[in-house]
């Protein structure tokens, strides 16, 4: 008896390796391209879209993942009244961008590191910018972000436990759509969107006071600026 309960918990826990592998796995693939992208994007010389992109990293660096997840898992469903995707689809679309931000400011941080001299080498021997990008400055840039990339991809694997949440708040939902009937939808969206509102204006407060720091810090330590 003894037996077969330990065979069912291992089969059991197998069953919720297998979903956090999937995510982890979904997220880095995704999320490693697409935050050199978000980087490329910040970096921009085309002002509106640096700023745009600045800005939706600030957003998503400043609100938690669980916060992210809940929107973009319950918020089509309470605003629009219609749920365009499934759960599971708006659990991985929130890890693709939460990481794929952080990400990019590694990313960021790896490029910036590497002295101007060695883009003017490049140059000078008749390379092109993207030449010296790929050939040169990434293969270092590699080098130097792998400390910080192995933190957050650490942190993904625990923050994949998240998910749970989302189990939980569906069948809490169901319990109160049947208690509450057609006011459901109203109560939803008071009871729901407006805490997550605020909660988000909070951690943007606070997270934003501490990038202000951080960059004001980055400024100061940043020696070898040309």
């Amino acid at each position: 008896m003894g037996s077969v309960s330990f065979l069912s918990v291992t089969l059991t826990l197998l069953e919720g390796f297998l979903t956090t592998f999937l995510i982890f796995a979904v997220t880095l693939v995704a999320a490693i391209p697409l935050g050199l992208v978000v980087t490329f994007g910040s970096a921009s010389k085309i002002k509106p879209i640096s700023l745009v992109v600045r800005c939706f990293v600030w957003v998503i660096r400043g609100t938690p993942l669980l916060l992210q997840i809940l929107v973009l898992v319950y918020g089509p469903g309470l605003v629009f009244g219609q749920q365009f995707y499934e759960n599971s689809v708006g659990v991985m679309i929130a890890f693709i961008i939460n990481y794929a931000c952080y990400f990019s400011e590694i990313y960021r941080g790896g490029i910036e590191s590497i002295s101007r001299g060695q883009y003017e080498a490049g140059h000078v021997l008749g390379m092109t910018k993207g030449q010296v990008f790929f050939k040169v400055v990434l293969l270092q840039v590699v080098k130097h972000i792998i400390p910080p990339m192995g933190n957050e991809i650490i942190t993904l694997v625990k923050d994949t436990s998240l998910v749970r949440i989302v189990g939980a708040l569906m069948f809490l939902g169901t319990q109160h759509k049947e208690i509450l009937g057609k006011s459901f939808e109203y109560v939803s969206v008071n009871a729901l969107i407006w805490p997550l509102f605020y909660s988000g204006a909070f951690y943007l407060l606070f997270c934003g006071a501490l990038t202000l720091l951080f960059g004001y810090i980055e400024k100061k330590l940043d020696y070898y600026k040309n």
